[in-house]
């Protein structure tokens, strides 16, 4: 696709980086049949293709206006086009960067300005979790919308205190550890188990996704650099070989610290090397596996025989984001696990996405009873995702338990 850029975005680090992803684009239209929210709406302009053409006329130089802000704002940011494109175009770099060119034109009203300033600066904030308890405490008399958003209180059970040579720093996140607690211990149980040490930097927070997916891009960098910082003494000294996330979407971001720093002298060097040391925790899976097959040689039988039949479903930032969908199947059914995905859409995004679906409720439900379908359809006892977001979502949905995979493994080994 032929781009030429307005003067004010040609000597720009967006404006170039977009008219490279941009030039890629070849309109061939594959991507219109996994983008979710095409699917819902049935607009041009809410699929990829469309949103490209819109970008691209921004950067062109014609101004944006509030219904060009919305199809971009309509995005799920889910990848799935970037799977399903012949000619490899960027398209999650393209539209943060386009929707950060709107926003600086198209002012937003003062509601929707304070909603999304609110979402981003409370997330991160150290008051989330005093405010999460608050309204865990309070959740029966809540309207059930916002009870969907606040799960039940949760505990989290012991912490391994066990040395090993092995050490992986773990990310403990911003929402997880006051929503759903379990999953980080539950995590470090299981890898304890396999002879990995889990650690956690104290002043490591938010992965910065969620400022920088709402345009602001300055305040997600911040949170990069000072993770970056909380880490590097134990990455410089060779403590840790690993930096482990168990929420694929923090797990994704920090995957791009790299690529999100490379223009800042300072931290480039130290952003790529926290890139290539990160992993998702099924990327550990295949010496958890290899490790309790050796420690715990009658765990698969056990688990055969009381294990729940789980639904699997996988989050759009671990298939196509790291492009890691087929490893928590394969490595559960080798332990024992009677674990499935949906035979039908299950490539296509839950509706979680990060705020999405906050700020986009409707699209956001639709697509979450769309994917509870398929999943029931496997009459599974649990579903099992690898995001908070995503089992949050779908829980609010259905009366099935939703839980992480780690969980189910970790029961499976205090059991046995």
């Amino acid at each position: 696709m032929q781009i030429t850029l307005a003067p004010e975005y040609r000597d720009t680090r967006d404006g170039l980086a977009a008219q490279a992803i941009v030039r890629k684009c070849v309109h061939c239209g594959f991507c219109t049949a996994t983008c979710p929210s095409y699917q819902i709406l049935g607009d041009e302009l809410d699929s990829p293709r469309g949103r490209i053409y819109l970008i691209k006329q921004v950067l062109e130089g014609t101004q944006p206006s509030r219904k060009t802000q919305l199809h971009l704002d309509r995005c799920l940011t889910c990848r799935n086009c970037e799977t399903t494109c012949p000619s490899g175009v960027n398209y999650g770099e393209l539209i943060d960067i386009g929707r950060k060119l709107v926003d600086d034109k198209v002012p937003r009203p003062a509601l929707e300005q304070g909603v999304r300033w609110a979402l981003k600066e409370g997330i991160p904030s150290p008051l989330f979790a005093p405010a999460m308890r608050v309204g865990q405490m309070l959740r029966p008399a809540l309207p059930a919308g916002i009870q969907a958003k606040v799960p039940p209180r949760q505990e989290s059970g012991t912490w391994p205190t066990r040395e090993h040579a092995r050490k992986v720093l773990l990310l403990a996140g911003c929402v997880q550890p006051a929503m759903a607690p379990n999953i980080n211990h539950a995590s470090a149980r299981v890898l304890d188990a396999s002879g990995i040490q889990t650690l956690i930097a104290p002043k490591a927070g938010c992965c910065g996704a969620v400022k920088f997916h709402l345009n602001d891009h300055d305040g997600g960098l911040d949170h990069m650099r000072a993770n970056i910082d909380a880490w590097w003494p134990l990455v410089e000294s060779g403590a840790v070989e690993a930096i482990v996330m168990n929420v694929s979407g923090c797990g994704l971001m920090v995957k791009e610290y790299g690529h999100q720093l490379q223009g800042d002298p300072h931290y480039a060097a130290k952003a790529a090397r926290i890139s290539a040391l990160s992993k998702d925790i099924s990327e550990l899976l295949p010496d958890i596996v290899a490790a309790l097959r050796t420690s715990r040689p009658q765990l698969r039988e056990k688990i055969v025989a009381s294990a729940p039949t789980l639904a699997f479903h996988p989050p759009c930032t671990l298939q196509h984001g790291q492009k890691l969908k087929d490893g928590v199947v394969a490595h559960l059914s080798a332990l024992g696990f009677n674990i499935r995905m949906a035979s039908s859409e299950s490539h296509l995004c839950c509706g979680s996405a990060g705020t999405y679906s906050m700020l986009n409720p409707q699209i956001a439900t639709q697509l979450r009873d769309r994917k509870l379908g398929h999943l029931d359809a496997l009459h599974a006892q649990v579903i099992v995702s690898a995001n908070i977001g995503c089992i949050t979502h779908l829980q609010s949905g259905t009366a099935t338990p939703v839980r992480h995979w780690v969980e189910l493994l970790d029961a499976a080994l205090s059991a046995g």
